[in-house]
């Protein structure tokens, strides 16, 4: 946010002031008369004006894509870096795409939602029971675990945990961008099933 000031100084004028003298003698010797007569000086104050002009800044958040219709479709393979959960002992690479075909290589990242470090929420989808099982143990976290993303420059990011709950296949809501620094991660639930779905949400450390 900026701000100026204008700032309007006015003159500081102060009159002059005058002085006249008028001498008359008589041969009566009578005493000499002096008169003075003296102006009053003219004084003008000058008056300092402040404005204050606010501005507004807009941020705009990532828009997800809405889920693919055919989740079995192939995708280029794009590899975001890593992601790790010490808690659960998860070390492993991070692709972009949720559909099973990215998701059978790795976690995978919603496209269009924010990436990890960005401001928004970072969504991540990954298997529990078929292929590498990354989040197989995912329900066992809690308030305070860590996640921890490195992008392919190095750049590490530090999620901790805030909650976790069951939800339905349908709520889409997860996938809700924020002004906050957010992360969720999800897996079916209960393992080996499609009926519900299990969803981490995590903020960023300072």
């Amino acid at each position: 946010m900026s701000r100026r000031f204008a700032l309007n100084i006015g003159a500081l004028c102060i009159g002059s002031a005058l002085l006249a003298g008028a001498c008359s003698q008589s041969n009566n010797e009578v005493a000499p008369t002096t008169s003075t007569t003296m102006a009053d000086p003219s004084t003008t104050t000058s008056t300092t004006t402040t404005s204050t002009t606010t501005t507004t800044t807009t941020t705009t958040l990532p828009t997800p894509i809405a889920p693919p219709a055919d989740t079995k479709a192939a995708e280029p393979v794009i590899e975001l870096g890593t992601i790790s959960i010490p808690a659960i002992d998860v070390e492993m690479g991070l692709y972009e795409g949720i559909r099973l075909t990215t998701l059978d290589l790795g976690p995978g990242h919603w496209p269009g939602t924010a990436m990890p470090g960005s401001q928004g929420n970072v969504v991540i989808a990954g298997h529990r029971v078929s292929n590498h099982q990354v989040f197989l143990r995912v329900k066992e976290l809690v308030a305070g675990d860590e996640i921890i993303s490195e992008n392919t420059e190095g750049e590490v990011f530090t999620y901790v945990v805030t909650a976790a709950e069951v939800i339905d296949p349908t709520d889409l809501w997860i996938i809700d961008q924020t002004p906050e620094f957010t992360a969720t991660l999800f897996a079916c639930h209960p393992p080996g099933s499609t009926a519900q779905r299990y969803a981490v949400f995590a903020k960023l450390a300072q």
